[in-house]
């Protein structure tokens, strides 16, 4: 038992967590991290760094196959125990000590426990020592994100399924592996584990087709890719009930009668915020609920401006990237207001204090292969925001970069103009290593740069980049 007081208290010690603290404590104030598993969260240990890490050797043994003069020195296959130790040590053995010696280092004080709101200001900690109060002199901070959504498919938690923790972490293949849901997790880990050893892999997706949100032809390249690694892809489909045998066989009942045989399930079906245990009640908000924040990452329904939030649980983009960059803004704007800087109480877009890119200009890459690239608005987002926009496509396997960097270089590259406006709203690249070509598009659509100044940021020769070019070219620069 025990009572104690920081100016800041931060419930989550993910990266978003770790990013509030840090800008807070440089703000001059004291803050305290709760963190009932480990320090760096899903990100570090189940994501971000252990799914890369299983991909990572995969595109590096296709980039060398592309090339003549590479591919003839190819003469075996992943070595699969030598890649899953890779993938350790990037987890860093699922152990969080250096994570902890990093807050250590920024002055940024650690709880071990779960951490509950028990009403203003006041949050309980409970571990195996017992109880501990904690008050916050200015903020809370929820950052406690997400986790996968498992459908209420009959029997389906009954098998025991893999969520992306199990994908990402697991010690072997399974032979046969079914996946429920195909967006990014979904696609990677069947990028992944086609080539680690799984023989049988099964995309069941209800929608119409892969990575919805994403342009139409970034689906179709994907599909393709993985139909040639022999991955089945199912769409509009669904398991309507799921059970194993005695054997350990799964067996999932689609809805147009066909049954899949498996060794294994992994769920990849959506995500849902970790609220639901965190007191909301106490505040007059509803457990399990998403919180919506304004863009200082204030909880608007809680009155007194003292609550805030930021990553996965806002809603608003459910990126590592993303919830950082909300981090880093929510930590400045407590600071701020606890200073009494008046140009924190109503920010204006793409200020310091307040979170915009989250809902204009947010990349992401999918490490498949090929890599998707995109950041901002489709076509069909921007419609629907009544944007006035074209599409400019380019074949990106005409660029002189992109044939140098691998023979019959395949992808395709679509620039989305706000034709009001003449500038970037949006931008998707499908390609071999396109992941490293977004950064550009993000600072053209942040920016707002017109197309006439994009026009003298020539790109070196001969790079991939010579599609921005070719992009302005057709579109009549």
């Amino acid at each position: 038992m025990g009572a104690h007081q920081y100016d800041v208290i931060v419930i989550g010690a993910g990266s978003t967590g770790e990013n509030v603290a840090d800008r807070v404590v440089k703000g001059g104030l004291s803050a305290v991290v709760v963190e009932a598993e480990r320090v760096g969260g899903d990100c570090s240990y189940w994501a971000c760094m252990p799914s890369k890490a299983l991909l990572r050797p995969l595109q590096a043994l296709a980039a060398a196959r592309s090339v003549g003069g590479a591919r003839q020195a190819i003469t075996g296959t992943p070595d699969v125990a030598a890649v899953l130790s890779r993938r350790d040590a990037f987890a860093a053995h699922w152990d969080d000590k250096g994570q902890v010696q990093w807050l250590r280092e920024h002055q940024i004080d650690l709880m071990r426990g779960y951490g509950r709101l028990a009403g203003r200001r006041r949050v309980m900690v409970i571990n195996e020592s017992g109880e501990t109060d904690l008050t916050a002199r200015h903020a809370v901070v929820l950052c406690t994100g997400s986790r996968a959504v498992v459908p209420a498919i009959p029997g389906l938690v009954e098998v025991h399924p893999w969520t992306s923790r199990e994908a990402t972490s697991a010690r072997e293949a399974p032979r046969r592996l079914a996946i429920l849901g195909g967006g990014v997790v979904g696609c990677e880990m069947a990028t992944a584990w086609s080539q680690l050893g799984t023989e049988e892999l099964t995309i069941i997706q209800h929608g119409p087709r892969l990575i919805p949100s994403y342009e139409p032809f970034a689906s179709d390249a994907l599909s393709n890719a993985l139909g040639k690694r022999g991955v089945r892809i199912l769409t509009r489909t669904e398991a309507t009930r799921v059970a194993r045998d005695r054997d350990g066989t799964v067996r999932l009942v689609l809805d147009k009668g066909e049954t899949i045989v498996a060794d294994q399930v992994l769920v990849a079906a959506g995500r849902q915020p970790r609220t639901d245990d965190l007191g909301l009640e106490t505040v007059g908000l509803g457990p399990g609920s998403w919180l919506e924040v304004d863009d200082s990452l204030c909880v608007g329904a809680v009155k007194g401006s003292w609550l805030y939030a930021a990553g996965d649980v806002t809603r608003r983009a459910l990126l590592t990237h993303m919830g950082k960059y909300q981090g880093r803004i929510c930590g400045d704007v407590i600071a701020a207001r606890a200073h009494n800087r008046p140009e924190s109480t109503a920010p204006a877009p793409w200020t310091r204090y307040a979170a915009t890119a989250d809902r204009n200009a947010v990349p992401q890459v999918i490490f498949t292969e090929p890599e998707v690239a995109a950041v901002g608005l489709t076509v069909a987002q921007a419609q629907a925001r009544g944007i006035r926009v074209r599409a400019i496509d380019y074949d990106l396997g005409r660029v002189a970069g992109a044939a140098l960097y691998a023979d019959d270089y395949a992808g395709r590259a679509r620039m989305v103009v706000d034709e009001a406006r003449g500038v970037v709203v949006g931008m998707t690249v499908v390609g071999p290593s396109v992941g490293e070509l977004i950064h550009a598009a993000t600072i053209a659509v942040v920016g707002e740069v017109p197309l006439d100044r994009l026009w003298h940021a020539v790109p070196a020769y001969p790079t991939i980049s010579e599609l921005w070019l070719r992009l302005l070219e057709a579109a009549g620069c």
